[in-house]
């Protein structure tokens, strides 16, 4: 069905209600409708090209229309689209099991299949609650990190703490107790990530959890605060967590759906650490941009404790209609042939380091307070004043006038409030990286 652009940009106004966005400003606003993709660009119903510099929220891995994602979505819908998970199986979704086991950290041996990563998330908080009811242990609190996010669910949004996304929620959550975000800490009282820092935070944790005897399990992101404005945390918080959560008779759970397949340099950054967690929840690139899947994966002792005769009501009472979605898991099984077809991890690492040499380019910038990475991750945060760090009132939208002046070079960029976010695809090219990385920094020297 083809239809014009301009009445296209009339019903998207008219009808549709998009995500995290206020729509009062979209409707009185040109926007961009995309119609399709080719490798890391994007086209819009115009014809224009755009570099695509967050992947489609940080999704997107091999690059749009890959052909061998492609052919899989047809390989498989050629066969069946959908069957249930409900006390039945599919081939793709048995293959992909095995595999997501074969690549994790050792120990997660069971797989848990959902849409997106608040429900591989929100999954994980149940099951965690739950394994320990049927254990005989009445357990209710959860540890997490202030400025954390893993979702917009009632559950994930409860271990969540960005307060400008989850405040007007918090008569429906349930209570949690919060560290500090370790970046924000880490530079407020110890000047930067110091060892010093790590030490003092993983003993904030060990008082209470010595003092609690209540604790369901730890919750926390996988080696840096995404959604908060790419925050990393010092090297070996995430072991040093895993090492207290095991002393103390606890469960860890690492949300890996922005970090996990390769956007850290390794599959998950969990490998750079050596942990191995009780939960780990997978999303976004799993599928390589393609379809909606998440998993939750988990050990044989948290499996082990569901099990039991049916009229014991032991098992886990949760799951959705396309839970294990045949198409969703063929493309991911292709998907992670591509990684190694490819060797796609191999030829990022020249990619990092690219990265880090141009991001120091920021910071002789007048409205650039802070510069963060972690692996192909990175965030720019402008301010208003560089010597103070005072930042632009939030009603300017400072980082999407940034990001629009981007538009108009042919590079998509989708800020984190004023926090420019790079997170291209795996497969860019570094002349395109280069591209990307000039054109932010024009956008940000004429502010």
């Amino acid at each position: 069905m083809k239809v014009d652009p301009k009445i296209l940009e009339k019903w998207d106004k008219e009808y549709f209600w998009h995500p995290f966005t206020q729509m009062k400003v979209y409707r009185e606003e040109e926007n961009i409708i995309f119609e399709r993709g080719e490798g890391v660009y994007l086209y819009d119903v115009y014809g224009r090209k755009y570099i695509d510099a967050i992947s489609s929220l940080w999704c997107n891995v091999h690059g749009h229309n890959h052909p061998k994602l492609n052919q899989a979505v047809i390989d498989q819908l050629k066969k069946v689209a959908h069957t249930t998970t409900l006390g039945s199986s599919n081939v793709p979704a048995i293959l992909l099991a095995k595999k997501l086991v074969e690549i994790s950290p050792k120990g997660l041996t069971k797989v848990f299949y959902s849409e997106d990563g608040a429900e591989a998330v929100e999954i994980a908080i149940k099951m965690a609650y739950h394994y320990w009811k049927n254990k005989g242990e009445d357990r209710r609190v959860f540890i997490t990190l202030s400025e954390a996010y893993h979702g917009d669910t009632i559950g994930a949004v409860s271990v969540g703490g960005i307060d400008l996304f989850h405040g007007t929620y918090k008569d429906l959550l349930f209570e949690t107790i919060k560290l500090p975000s370790p970046y924000l800490y880490c530079k407020e009282v110890h000047g930067g990530l110091s060892d010093t820092c790590r030490e003092d935070l993983l003993s904030k944790l060990e008082e209470l959890l010595r003092a609690r005897r209540d604790v369901v399990a730890v919750v926390l992101e996988s080696g840096i605060q995404a959604a908060a404005g790419m925050l990393p945390y010092p090297k070996g918080f995430l072991r040093g967590v895993r090492d207290l959560t095991k002393k103390y008779g606890v469960l860890m759970i690492v949300d890996e759906v922005a970090t996990g397949f390769g956007r850290t340099g390794t599959m998950f950054y969990c490998e750079q650490e050596g942990v191995s967690p009780d939960f780990m929840c997978l999303g976004k690139g799993i599928t390589g941009g393609y379809l909606p899947l998440a998993v939750t994966m988990t050990t044989d002792e948290v499996f082990e404790a569901f099990l039991g005769e049916f009229g014991e009501a032991k098992h886990f009472y949760h799951g959705h209609t396309y839970t294990g979605n045949n198409i969703a898991c063929n493309v991911a099984l292709a998907n992670l042939e591509i990684f190694e077809e490819e060797r796609t991890l191999e030829k990022l690492k020249p990619k990092i380091k690219l990265l880090s040499e141009r991001l120091k380019e920021f910071w002789d910038l007048d409205h650039v307070g802070d510069v963060r990475q972690l692996g192909f991750m990175a965030g720019i945060e402008l301010v208003k004043d560089k010597e103070t760090g005072e930042p632009f009132p939030y009603g300017e939208r400072t980082g999407f006038k940034v990001a629009r002046k981007c538009w108009e070079k042919g590079v998509f960029m989708r800020p984190l409030g004023d926090v420019m976010v790079l997170m291209m695809p795996l497969v860019i090219k570094e002349d395109d990286m280069n591209y990307v990385i000039d054109t932010l920094k024009e956008a940000i020297r004429n502010l």
